[in-house]
């Protein structure tokens, strides 16, 4: 069920977070609430304080400044997770983003849905000239060949628009105005439409560290080794986010 409210008449729900999903649709134990849509265009600049009613923060808190808002990793193993409170099904999401610089940082902007469909941008801080695209269909992680790298200069000292686009038929990652990629809808990489995403998803951003201990070998070469605590603190920043309902306008 996907219900569609006013923008200042949403209420905080209970959410997922960054990886997994406080009530998955597709397990039949699960009685799952409806989700709370934006059903709008809406620009938020992270200048100011967000509306509680519209964000989440998870885990850390949000540094204001002038330019939008500091999500930093001050301490050893900390992180920040900022969850919206609604989802968009198909549409526009337009993030401006400084990525976190620092070996086994990762900063994201995703769109995730409570059954694990989910469109990323992610930024591995050991390579400031570059940002991720990825996706998943229902959480299936058995494959890591849907990923795409992106050159971008300057990515943890200059805002650049990351924008996804997501109907039907296709995927596409924009980057500062320009198409860099493309997914559709029933091709092999989406295991012709099984693993596209196609249900109602929340805005997620986090900056998070994937090279600490317990981690999986693949995740500490992806994140570029151990984080060095010394470097304290990781910062990700973001100066406005952009979410519209529609297939028609990017």
């Amino acid at each position: 069920i996907f219900l569609f409210l006013a923008l200042s008449g949403l209420q905080a729900l209970t959410n997922a977070e960054y990886t997994g999903t406080d009530c998955n649709p597709t397990d039949s134990n699960s009685t799952c609430s409806a989700d709370a849509a934006l059903g709008t265009e809406h620009t938020w600049l992270f200048n100011s304080t967000l509306d509680s009613k519209l964000w989440d923060m998870r885990t850390g808190s949000i540094d204001y400044t002038s330019e939008g808002a500091d999500f930093s990793i001050k301490t050893e193993n900390a992180s920040t997770l900022l969850v919206s409170n609604f989802y968009i099904f198909f549409g526009v999401m337009e993030a401006h983003v400084k990525m976190a610089k620092g070996a086994g940082i990762i900063s994201s902007v995703i769109l995730q849905s409570d059954d694990l469909d989910e469109i990323d941008w992610e930024w591995v801080g050991y390579n400031t000239s570059g940002v991720q695209s990825d996706f998943f269909g229902k959480g299936n992680t058995t494959t890591s060949d849907r990923g795409g790298y992106h050159a971008v200069s300057n990515a943890d000292t200059e805002f650049h628009n990351y924008t996804s686009y997501w109907d039907k038929d296709r995927l596409e990652w924009w980057i500062d105005g320009d198409l860099v990629r493309t997914v559709n809808y029933s091709e092999p990489l989406t295991v012709y439409g099984k693993n596209y995403p196609q249900t109602p998803c929340q805005v997620k951003v986090s900056n998070w560290p994937v090279g600490i201990k317990g981690q999986s070998v693949g995740n500490l070469e992806w994140g570029g080794g151990y984080v060095n605590w010394t470097d304290v603190p990781f910062t990700m920043s973001v100066s406005k986010i952009r979410s519209y309902e529609s297939i028609d306008v990017i």
